[in-house]
């Protein structure tokens, strides 16, 4: 299975959208990332500044390639809730030397934790569904799909220009553009979807 993830897609209200046509910036993450079933999240050795973001994940139901605006939904069966975590140093340390890859930045073991997955058809507006989570209590983030830059549909077209998506495959959609900040050990991060506990994740 992929799992396709997209940058900087969110704005913090709808008059921060950039008008005209928007490249967007896509990555991809290993199935060896993904942290199910409310496991303890490890940090890695190599990284001593990892960043939480939460963020809506689409499950491919599918075959989807060469999709349109109006069908690209069609390629959607599921929704979960997910944590795209980044070694932000990692990261950093890869943009300086130039268009370093991400892979290493976000594909670490456990760098993508995620709920179970729901019917698409228990929302029947993928361009209005809101999300938020959690750190030791307190919300640190929170968002609405409404507030992405590249709509799922979009990128789903664009994705499919270049790759079939597969049934299995996952979307990563975008995380609100503020309130990521640094994952410590001993944090607990709780995720919520349309205010639906989805996820709780212990920081060894």
């Amino acid at each position: 299975m992929k799992i396709i993830g997209i940058g900087k897609n969110y704005v913090n209200n709808l008059s921060e959208k950039p008008k005209g046509e928007v490249v967007p910036l896509i990555f991809t993450k290993p199935e060896t990332s993904l942290l199910q079933n409310d496991k303890d999240l490890e940090l890695p050795s190599f990284s001593d500044n990892v960043w939480y973001e939460v963020e809506l994940a689409f499950r491919v139901g599918k075959t989807c390639k060469n999709a349109t605006l109006e069908n690209a939904l069609d390629c959607i069966d599921a929704i979960a809730l997910s944590n795209d975590l980044t070694a932000v140093d990692v990261l950093k340390q890869s943009r300086e030397n130039g268009k370093g890859p991400w892979a290493l930045a976000k594909g670490f073991d456990g760098a993508t934790p995620i709920s179970e997955f729901l019917p698409i058809a228990q929302f029947p507006d993928v361009t209005n569904i809101n999300f938020s989570m959690t750190v030791n209590g307190e919300e640190t983030q929170k968002g609405n799909s409404s507030l992405m830059i590249t709509t799922l549909a979009e990128l789903i077209v664009y994705v499919t220009r270049s790759m079939t998506l597969s049934p299995g495959d996952v979307i990563l959609s975008g995380t609100p553009a503020t309130g990521a900040n640094k994952v410590n050990s001993g944090d607990l991060m709780v995720g919520y979807l349309e205010g639906k506990q989805m996820f709780s994740t212990q920081v060894k």
